[in-house]
């Protein structure tokens, strides 16, 4: 990965992670000055809620993978030390699909009408567990890169005894 790749990564990776501070704060603003009471017509308080949880489980997935570009620029990604950062990441998309489908379940009685928006709702969910999936996916395929590297690092050290 090229130096201004990872530069431009990293630099992102900071402006969400402000950026869901930011919304978190508002949200917990909101939710503890109470100036904006709810009309009746959802649950503000629960929305509001799940949107910090969610805000939360971006946080976590920023920080894994900025700790995950923070290895591949030391060369180091090709270890054991980044299945945790892996899990971390495929941990926070599933909180974050099962916070969606809580969004789903909240916003489902105000759709009887257009049951649709539930089923597309509900639909997003999926694709956001498809992308956990993708994760396991490639942490998979790391986990048989490291087996490769350890595996010729073995190679190496007993050809170097033979020499």
């Amino acid at each position: 990965m090229g130096k201004l790749t990872v530069r431009a990564l990293s630099a992102l990776l900071v402006v969400v992670f402000v950026g869901t501070v930011l919304v978190q704060a508002l949200m917990l603003w909101t939710l503890v000055s109470g100036n904006d009471p709810e009309d009746g017509s959802l649950p503000l308080t629960a929305l509001r809620v799940i949107t910090i949880l969610g805000m939360a489980s971006a946080q976590i997935a920023v920080v894994c993978v900025g700790r995950l570009v923070t290895m591949v620029r030391r060369g180091t990604v090709f270890s054991h030390a980044a299945f945790r950062y892996v899990d971390g990441v495929i941990g926070a998309i599933v909180a974050a699909a099962l916070l969606w489908f809580t969004v789903t379940a909240l916003n489902a009685p105000g759709q009887r009408e257009d049951p649709g928006v539930t089923v597309i709702m509900g639909g997003v969910g999926l694709a956001i567990l498809g992308v956990a999936l993708i994760v396991l996916v490639l942490r998979m395929l790391l986990a048989q890169a490291v087996a490769r590297d350890v595996e010729a690092a073995q190679m190496q050290a007993e050809l170097a005894e033979v020499i």
